[in-house]
């Protein structure tokens, strides 16, 4: 056996230096890696040694990839070529669409942990317009919002917890708490960042997504992604410009939508409708879990193990699930036959809400734009401190100024939008996914928005899956659960989870 580290993230400082120190090279690339892992299938060498040879030929390994990626139609080949990038100073609205693709990693700067600042950026659209001055007066008004908010919160937060209040190691913590109530009067033109590592396949896609997009912050932020890559790797991206489907696509179904709904309007919805629904799930996913559990555990075709499942009692269906999960622990995902089963869920929730739903990336999520006739969600902190008409007062100039500027800029108006506005999500989840925002979403340590959120998907899939969710809950309420279902604790030893004390 032999393995070698082919390479790792290298910070581009560090390249400069090297190169600064031995010249220029032109294999500090990670095409060289795409090529030589693309001639694996076809070139008898070991693998170190394909590489070698990558490295010593990159205007090759560059033809290579173009002839194998693109005129082969090897796309997953651009995979093994990944890059990190620090996006700074977009908008929290451009952050919701770098997030949207599924298979890249992002950690955002946190409204819940940093003090905000009055940074914000100017959309383009608004920019030198006769709009430009109610704009930045509108944000100006939340932000002063903002730092009043925090002050009395602060003062509120510490109060209500005056235990943890006592030790100086606490005092971070519950200004964070502070600042993630705050954060609701903020709109989503306050300037983020964050770190994306994202590999050449989809980052081809975020730039044809960002050229097609209407915006002009988001065309703007795929040509400076583009210029950071064109001369690295000019070979693994090749289609990262506008195209018909992703620049029309959308205006085009919203026409269409615009005039099946004005033919259908006698049945509209009313706009407050419940906050979590569950609109589809799979029927008998139980047993569908279950049969699929018996499947991989025996050699019996599907339709067997479905229709002895079914004619299993109770009991013993019961049973399938507590020994396939007896020996699991807080941390550990659901066995893969939890995947077979989908909810699909309608919430409508707050933009800092949504903020955090939308990590969940194996999941499927849609969303509607931002509208203020949903109302907003107001943290109960700013009721409690006798601010409740204050922080509708500057929603009210906030639906105003929207609304004004909505009627020439529609595309552009939801940035003066707050954390506190509202859209509906159209979400789909298999179980095993579920299982993971349960835990990670309802722990005692996540935001209260989100946590209700979580706790409302979770309590209506348990009702039609009882025993497919019958450990469903928080990180931190797992031992409880477990208890409640096997009657004893979770076996945990410090093999398992080092530096953690064992349950007594």
């Amino acid at each position: 056996m032999k393995v070698c580290l082919a390479g790792y993230n290298v910070d581009t400082t560090v390249l400069s230096d090297i190169e600064t120190k031995i010249g220029k090279r032109e294999d500090l690339t990670p095409e060289v890696l795409s090529a030589s892992y693309a001639r694996i299938s076809r070139d008898p060498r070991p693998i170190d040694e394909i590489r070698k040879s990558a490295r010593e030929e990159v205007e090759k390994s560059r033809k290579s990839n173009s002839t194998i990626i693109f005129k082969m139609g090897h796309h997953s080949v651009a995979e093994h070529a990944v890059f990190n990038f620090d996006i700074i100073g977009v908008s929290r609205l451009a952050m919701e669409e770098l997030e949207k693709f599924r298979l890249c990693s992002y950690t955002e700067k946190s409204q819940r942990y940093i003090t905000l600042d009055n940074d914000f950026i100017i959309p383009e659209e608004i920019k030198n317009s006769v709009f430009e001055k109610l704009f930045v007066d509108t944000i100006n008004k939340q932000n002063e919002a903002y730092f009043k908010l925090l002050e009395k919160l602060k003062v509120y937060v510490f109060d209500k917890n005056s235990e943890l209040a006592e030790n100086p190691k606490n005092h971070n913590l519950l200004e964070g708490w502070a600042k993630e109530d705050s954060r609701y009067v903020t709109s989503l033109s306050t300037e983020a960042q964050v770190g994306q590592t994202i590999n050449a396949r989809n980052l081809e896609l975020l730039l044809r997504r960002f050229a097609s997009h209407p915006l002009q912050e988001i065309k703007s932020l795929g040509r400076a992604i583009y210029e950071q890559v064109s001369e690295v790797a000019p070979s693994i991206i090749l289609f990262h410009k506008a195209n018909d489907r992703d620049q029309n696509t959308f205006p085009e179904m919203k026409k269409l939508t615009e005039k099946i709904l004005a033919s259908a309007s006698a049945y509209l919805p009313d706009e407050k409708s419940q906050d979590v629904q569950l609109v589809k799930y799979t029927k008998d996913g139980d047993n569908i879990i279950a049969a699929s559990i018996l499947h991989v555990s025996s050699n019996l075709p599907y339709e067997q193990c479905s229709s002895i499942v079914e004619n299993l009692s109770e009991q013993d269906r019961k049973n399938i699930f507590k020994t396939v999960c007896q020996n699991m622990q807080f941390y550990d995902s659901m066995p893969r036959e939890f995947e077979y089963v989908n909810f699909t869920f309608n919430i409508a929730l707050s933009s800092a809400c949504f903020g955090q739903l939308k990590r969940h990336r194996m999941s499927t999520i849609t969303a509607q734009p931002y509208y203020p006739g949903l109302g907003i969600i107001i943290p109960e902190s700013i009721k409690q401190i006798g601010m409740e008409a204050y922080f509708k007062d500057i929603i009210n100039k906030t639906n105003d100024a929207y609304n004004t500027i909505y009627k020439e800029m529609p595309l552009a108006a939801p940035y003066i939008l707050t954390n506190a506005h509202r859209k509906r999500v159209l979400i789909r989840v298999n179980a095993r996914e579920l299982y993971h925002i349960s835990r990670l979403r309802e722990d005692l340590h996540a935001q209260w928005d989100i946590r209700n959120i979580s706790a409302s998907m979770s309590q209506q899939a348990k009702k039609v899956m009882p025993l497919t969710f019958s450990l469903i809950g928080a990180k931190d309420k797992f031992n409880e659960i477990y208890k409640k279902v096997y009657g004893k604790l979770p076996k945990i030893t410090e093999a398992a989870l080092p530096g953690t004390k064992k349950i007594k």
